[in-house]
């Protein structure tokens, strides 16, 4: 697709979402693998599904939820998008990040981001909250590939700073008000649909990761280049640096991001409520 239908469609469905609902949101939130609660904090005004906007994709992956929300959480305008569209599902790199541009166009100037993944060192542990504090893409690719069309930002986009220092430092503050342990590191994202072996773990830890998903990386570049501030959360839900590494079972991995939900989603709450805008 080249970047003026890119644009076309991005404006048709900001305008379709527009139409069914007034809220202007200020923040933008992605929820990641079994990361739900935080829908019970939002007072929802609106509820799109996704296949009802015009050119989105629709998700296929069982355990997302596959709607758009608008309403308000912490008194801050926001709008979420309950289930996430990945790589690994044979959508292009411009599907996978397609609402992540309408949610800027719509206004919102943050972008909250979530996912599941495993831990490549034993200092963060299965179960535990992991702030994003940069990335390594080892997906292939690159959103910004093609022609640039200048009202979708920069192409040589300067990514020194791919995770914002003031909502990181925010986020930290808050976690010891709440006495919520949280961790920092490097994220990597790789295509999946297949985890790991233990030669790529290794290889994957050595370069300078200290978790690795299939996501997240393509929503932060592209709301990079339009000019927004990312925060980004991993859970750990797997241990991939063991030796031998041990099959490692999905529901598992769902229970585990299901059980730091609640608390990511407190996280996530308090720190919308604190951040200005």
């Amino acid at each position: 697709m080249n970047t003026d239908e890119l644009a076309k469609r991005v404006y048709q469905a900001r305008d379709f979402v527009n139409d069914k609902s007034s809220l202007k949101p200020d923040i933008a939130i992605i929820l990641g693998t079994g990361l739900n609660s935080l829908i019970s904090y939002i007072n929802i005004e609106t509820e799109i599904p996704y296949e009802s906007i015009p050119y989105c994709p629709v998700s296929t992956v069982d355990f997302h939820h596959g709607r758009l929300v608008l309403g308000q959480l912490s008194r801050k305008n926001v709008v979420a998008m309950q289930g996430r569209f990945h790589y690994y599902e044979g959508y292009s790199i411009q599907d996978v990040t397609f609402l992540t541009r309408v949610m800027r166009l719509l206004g919102a100037k943050i972008l909250i981001v979530s996912n599941a993944s495993g831990s490549l060192t034993p200092y963060i542990p299965k179960g535990a909250i992991m702030i994003i504090d940069d990335y390594i893409n080892l997906l292939g690719t690159n959103p910004l590939i093609g022609y640039n069309k200048e009202i979708f930002g920069p192409r040589f986009l300067e990514m020194s700073e791919p995770y914002s220092r003031r909502l990181i430092e925010l986020t930290e503050k808050i976690a010891l008000d709440e006495k919520i342990k949280v961790y920092k590191g490097v994220y990597a994202a790789v295509p999946g649909p297949t985890l790991e072996t233990r030669a790529e773990a290794k290889f994957i830890r050595m370069i300078g990761a200290d978790a690795v998903g299939m996501s997240t990386i393509p929503e932060t570049i592209v709301a990079k280049q339009m000019g927004m501030e990312v925060l980004g959360f991993s859970v750990i839900t797997d241990l991939v640096y063991l030796d031998p590494l041990p099959p490692i079972d999905i529901n598992d991995i769902l229970e585990t991001a299901s059980e730091t939900d609640k608390v990511l989603s407190k996280l996530i709450a308090r720190v919308i409520e604190c951040i200005e805008i």
